[in-house]
């Protein structure tokens, strides 16, 4: 059967192809150019930059908390639901029962969350991401300039 993707060729790259003794020859990995050995030490200097930290640390100042929190709060949910049915059975409102309410909240904290991370992010996190997408850019640019 013939692999029928007419922007796939199988043989252009070396699947398939044999070394002379029947196995398939090995691919020789891409190798390095100077450009991009030097494109990543820009990257790591940026990574071990005060501002590369900064971001990641007000990253995980909010999503660590908000983790625990919510997946308690869901563990809460799911624990109660079986170790105390008739809690989540008994009555708030008409048809309305305890279970019902807490899985509404749910959805209503899964909700909260996700617009409190959206805004953490941009209040936060977002202007100073963006100046180091910027600033490693430029720098990446450069090596292809030959500037640096």
């Amino acid at each position: 059967m013939r692999y029928e993707d007419p922007w796939y060729d199988a043989l252009a790259s070396g699947w398939g192809e044999l070394d002379g003794t029947g196995a398939p020859a090995a691919v020789p990995p891409p190798r390095a150019t100077d450009a991009t050995a030097q494109a990543a030490d820009v990257y790591l200097e940026v990574r071990r930059g005060a501002a590369f930290q900064e971001v990641r640390s007000r990253y995980r100042r909010f999503v660590v908390p908000g983790l625990v929190i919510f997946f308690g709060w869901y563990v809460a949910y799911v624990v109660t639901a079986q170790t105390a049915p008739g809690l989540m059975a008994r009555p708030v409102a008409g048809a309305v029962n305890v279970a019902m309410l807490a899985g509404l909240g749910q959805f209503l904290t899964t909700f909260l969350l996700t617009w409190a991370y959206a805004r953490h992010a941009r209040l936060r996190r977002d202007r100073i991401a963006l100046e180091l997408r910027w600033d490693t850019q430029e720098l990446t640019r450069g090596l292809e300039g030959g500037e640096r």
